[in-house]
């Protein structure tokens, strides 16, 4: 088999099936498998998912043990020769699976391969590629500077936006949300860490491909990554659980830089957790503000616009992206693959439009900000 596609899923039951469809579009003549570890959802996404996939893998857990440890019940399954981790809130495509393989199989010491994540109204995702969190580096991205100089090869090396984000790069660091692997090499490092429950997971394993031997690589290829509700970077809970990450790969793999980079992450800690705090008191105030009938124009794409507006529930609607201005687009599933989807959204993207899929299957409108 040539590849086997791990799917951890909590509580996001309409992207996770979007995902599982995108994932059978894009395997269309490759052999390949799905498979599904649900972390105990406390909703009904098994029961609504599973009747829908019969040749998918699933398996239930009756507790939430983690990211990392789903994953690795995953990949104890996974019989293809490379092993794709991905997340439930994502969009690949066909060339987001045929390019990394025929990369991978034509560079042999390449480990893993990370591609062009784009949010779902088509920005592009820094986190897409990202290097080695040294003590500078960390200190960087903790204090700001890596958004204060965002360019610099000095002080933004973190998310290494001084690197051409359409060509392909080795870079130290990918994310797990995307993450293509030698199964073999998977095998050989024991899977994620399992210290891990939630963020640095990937940066471990990341890292410990490359003190194997190997490399990581991104590739300019386009895929779409919601980021959902757990992974909100506005969210003290985020702030907290991400840098206790980092103190987990700090003591596993650099304890002699406990006395200087301890400090200085438990200090970053208080400053995001207060800058969050302030943040999401701000987006409060002016949300109460603002609040109201949204009267931005929407555009349906779509050879059955008139239907699909009756099922959305859209009573007036444009069927052309404007050149400039507001507009929300609302692109038909029934009419677009997905890989024509990911195009349209990463090709039309511009400030002012949001994007936004109709679900035939539910015949409901599947938003980025949807949980």
């Amino acid at each position: 088999m040539d590849i086997s596609i791990i799917i951890v899923s909590y509580r996001v039951k309409y992207f996770l099936e979007q995902t599982i469809r995108a994932a059978q579009e894009a395997l269309n003549g490759i052999d390949g498998e799905i498979i599904v570890v649900d972390n105990n959802s406390p909703d009904d996404t098994m029961t609504f998912v599973k009747p829908r996939f019969p040749d998918v893998k699933f398996v239930e857990n009756k507790t939430n043990p983690g990211f990392a440890k789903a994953n690795n019940q995953g990949i104890d399954m996974a019989q293809g020769e490379f092993t794709l981790i991905l997340n439930p809130d994502t969009i690949i495509t066909v060339d987001s699976i045929k390019e990394p393989l025929a990369w991978m199989r034509s560079h042999p010491k390449c480990g893993a391969i990370g591609v062009h994540m784009i949010d779902g109204d088509g920005r592009f995702l820094p986190e897409s590629k990202r290097a080695f969190p040294s003590p500078w580096v960390s200190f960087c991205k903790i204090f700001g500077l890596s958004k204060l100089f965002p360019k610099s090869r000095i002080f933004a090396k973190y998310h290494l936006r001084f690197l051409d984000e359409h060509k392909p790069h080795a870079v130290d660091i990918l994310a797990g949300a995307y993450m293509l692997c030698r199964t073999s090499l998977l095998r050989q490092l024991k899977g994620f860490d399992e210290d891990f429950f939630m963020y640095g997971e990937d940066i471990d394993l990341s890292y410990r491909m490359v003190q194997a031997g190997y490399e990581n690589w991104y590739l300019p290829v386009d895929m779409i990554h919601y980021k959902g509700e757990s992974t909100k970077k506005d969210s003290m809970q985020y702030v907290r659980v991400f840098y206790n990450a980092m103190l987990i790969f700090y003591r596993k793999h650099f304890p002699r830089f406990r006395v200087v980079v301890y400090p200085f992450i438990k200090l970053g800690v208080w400053v995001r957790q207060s800058l969050a705090m302030a943040k999401r008191l701000l987006k409060r105030v002016f949300c109460l503000k603002s609040k109201g009938d949204d009267t931005t124009p929407w555009v349906i794409l779509s050879n059955r616009t008139d239907s699909v507006a009756a099922q959305a529930g859209i009573p007036h609607y444009a069927s052309e992206i404007p050149a400039t201005g507001k507009a929300r687009v609302l692109v038909d599933n029934k009419c677009y693959t997905y890989s024509q989807i990911v195009a349209t959204i990463a090709h039309e993207s511009r400030k002012g439009l949001t994007f936004h899929i109709f679900s035939d299957e539910n015949q409901l409108i599947i938003s980025p900000k949807m949980q």
